[in-house]
């Protein structure tokens, strides 16, 4: 004959079982009673099928739809809560606003943005084959020198700087300076 289990097996059999299924031990012994009672049935949840008690009633549930649709049309949730709440004096979450006009099709939820992907450029195989030109025009001396323009070229592959040089303005000729600044310590590049 098999003997039953001591109370101090069950006790730490459900406090096993309660951190599995992470409810408290004293849940997992009122759901051993009623199973032993009632057998699966009685694991079902009371409330299953039933309303929730703090649900937004009909009622109000339609005065705010009828003032989104008419007095606060084009609002947003936030928006639109702010103003049931101050202006109608009506007691409302921000919640349930936002899920009434998501309902009724009064606004539209923030969906992912769709990814672009952009084609990128083959790496060039030799250092300096292709350098990128900017400009930069600022008060770069704060006010103890007059404003100047900073003249950067950088290797595209990894974004280093080859060379900069602060000019008066941007122009052909202080391009071309530039550009025989760097020839003299890079040679000529594939393309500018």
């Amino acid at each position: 004959m098999k003997r039953p289990p001591t109370k101090s097996f069950v006790l730490r059999e459900s406090k096993e079982a309660g951190e599995i299924l992470r409810v408290s031990t004293q849940q997992i012994k009122r759901l051993l009673k009623r199973y032993r009672k009632q057998g699966s049935a009685g694991l079902i949840s009371r409330h299953r099928g039933r309303q929730a008690a703090n649900r937004l009633s009909e009622g109000v549930k339609k005065r705010a739809l009828d003032l989104l649709k008419i007095k606060y049309r084009g609002f947003g949730p936030t928006l639109a809560h702010k103003k049931l709440v101050e202006k109608e004096k009506m007691l409302l979450s921000a919640e349930n606003v936002r899920r009434i006009m998501i309902e009724e099709n009064l606004w539209k939820t923030n969906k992912l943005k769709k990814i672009v992907a952009h084609q990128l450029r083959e790496q060039q195989a030799c250092f300096g084959e292709l350098v990128q030109i900017d400009k930069s025009p600022h008060d770069w001396f704060e006010g103890r020198a007059e404003s100047c323009v900073l003249l950067v070229f950088i290797y595209d592959a990894t974004g280093k700087l080859l060379e900069l040089q602060f000019v008066d303005n941007e122009s052909f000729f202080s391009y071309a300076q530039a550009a025989e600044n760097y020839f003299k310590h890079y040679d000529k590049p594939i393309a500018f």
